[in-house]
């Protein structure tokens, strides 16, 4: 099947954010669809779903002329998508999700439970994962709610599959498998239009790509025609800094000492220390254990033995609310979950954890509130019409900037920020690596929570590496490699001052 989308116009109120897209994927072809967060892609995507009707242009299937009133239309003509925000209810078991607005049903009119939870195991067979269809999907980590979206789309026989950032909480060996799945599906004929800021990902699985900038089309072609730095300036426009080498860190005084830390689950007897002026990275491959490991340190986890030391001095602290008090704020890995509440604006967003400073009497000082958080929209670089729209207008890219202005407003001594950069583009990476920079050289201890190597070397000072919920060593200086980092992740045991 094949698709093609002309000179599609769409606007909202007066900002223009398509203007004149074409895109055209044929059977069987992957094809990149790049570009900075709210350089349009999703728009596009959401036209081409069915989700919203362009003002101008149109769409051809093989050929002909069609129209999309609702995602259902663009279903039936055999287009899925998978969406970047999950679409799955958490109260219901997997295989119920597998089928919303598709059940099965048995003559007398009932479900048929037995039936969708055999057709949920057989499109797992063939993704070649373990689940239990009958698990509540709140049980499942992202990583496995992803999974449960992408079966969906392949249970559905589509011709032409729409994937928006589909491996951003995908494991290295889960990554391989949906790429090797991808790859089947392309052999069967299928159309997959591929949205990824990963620019490696994009030249190991996509066979041609189009790139966005501004709402407009700035580059296509084929990817093995063109570069990763190629890709990236068509992104942004410009040159994208690598970092270059990192100046020698000078650490200032002990601001966080964990002591035998151990929840007994997650993770087990946990030491380690952060310093001022220092980023400190926490690393290694998804179940190791660092989220939960700060979770319960910021009293959002399960409880933990262990001791805590804030500025030397020993703390507890009985709350979330206290931990802030106390100078330790928490930027936690899922955005669209745990950060940010969909229904308020982005000014009461960012304002959540700080209330109490702005407290006059029973009132908000809403001036000094609104003062504060158009100084660090400034300093984050926040693109956004006005603070009073919802936090769901801004691309996720500016989403992650107003949740690290909500921490940044509580005024922390230890900032910890998990997978800062998930879901983000590669211009607005680099605006957080800078920022991330500039904290710590302002006095702040950061701790980086990453599976990515390639950033804990691009940002941090020095490294510890976790393993099935314990520490297995730390890096820094000439050590701190993707090697080095990769082999301590998956268990290897390396001694002192051995080769990598």
């Amino acid at each position: 099947m094949k698709v093609e989308m002309r000179d599609i116009c769409k606007s909202f109120g007066k900002a223009a954010v398509l203007d004149g897209v074409s895109l055209s994927v044929q059977a069987g072809e992957i094809h990149a669809l790049l570009g900075e967060n709210g350089a349009g892609k999703s728009t596009l995507m959401n036209i081409l779903g069915g989700v919203i009707q362009a003002d101008s242009g149109c769409i051809a299937v093989d050929g002909k002329e069609v129209k999309f009133f609702s995602p259902v239309d663009s279903l039936h003509t055999g287009i899925a998508f998978i969406h970047q925000e999950l679409n799955l209810i958490n109260d219901l078991a997997i295989y119920e999700n597998m089928f919303i607005g598709r059940e099965l049903k048995k003559k007398n009119g009932f479900l048929d439970s037995k039936a969708m939870i055999e057709k949920t195991k057989q499109t797992f067979d063939r993704i070649g994962i373990s689940l239990d269809p009958c698990l509540p999907v709140r049980s499942l980590d992202a990583s496995y709610k992803q999974i449960v979206e992408i079966s969906r789309a392949m249970m559905m026989n589509a011709s032409c599959i729409i994937m928006d950032e589909p491996t951003t909480s995908l494991t290295e060996p889960e990554i391989r498998r949906v790429f090797s799945l991808m790859r089947d599906l392309s052999a069967q004929g299928v159309g997959i239009i591929f949205i990824s800021h990963k620019l490696g990902e994009v030249l190991d699985i996509c066979s041609s790509y189009t790139v966005l900038r501004d709402g407009k089309v700035v580059a296509s072609g084929k990817t093995q025609d063109v570069t990763n730095a190629e890709l990236a300036f068509y992104m942004v426009g410009h040159k994208i800094a690598d970092g270059g080498s990192k100046k020698a860190c000078v650490r200032g005084k002990e601001m966080l000492r964990v002591e035998g830390y151990g929840d007994h689950k997650y993770f087990n007897d946990i030491s380690f220390s952060a310093h001022a002026s220092e980023v400190l990275g926490i690393t290694g491959l998804l179940g190791d254990g660092r989220s939960e490991l700060f979770l319960s340190i910021f009293k959002a986890g399960l409880p933990a033995d262990g001791k805590l030391f804030i500025a030397g001095k020993e703390a507890t602290f009985s709350s979330t609310s206290d931990a802030v008090q106390k100078g330790v704020a928490y930027l936690p890995r899922n955005r669209k979950e745990n950060a940010i509440v969909k229904d308020m604006t982005i000014l009461e967003n960012a304002s959540l954890a700080s209330l109490a400073k702005y407290r006059k009497l029973c009132f908000i000082d809403r001036k000094r509130e609104r003062r504060d958080f158009e100084n660090h929209a400034r300093n984050l670089h926040i693109k956004m019409e006005s603070g009073d729209d919802l936090i769901t207008n801004l691309s996720g890219g500016n989403q992650q900037k107003v949740v690290l202005s909500k921490w940044l407003n509580t005024e922390p001594k230890v900032l910890v920020l998990d997978n800062p950069t998930q879901g983000v583009d590669v211009g607005a990476k680099e605006e957080i690596y800078e920022i991330i920079e500039k904290l710590a050289a302002s006095g702040v201890a950061v701790i980086v929570l990453s599976s990515e190597a390639q950033e804990i070397v691009r940002v941090c000072d020095r490294a510890i590496v976790m393993f099935h919920g314990s520490v297995v060593g730390e890096v820094s200086g000439t050590d701190m490699n993707e090697h080095m980092i990769m082999r301590l992740a998956t268990g290897e045991k390396i001694e002192r001052g051995a080769s990598v």
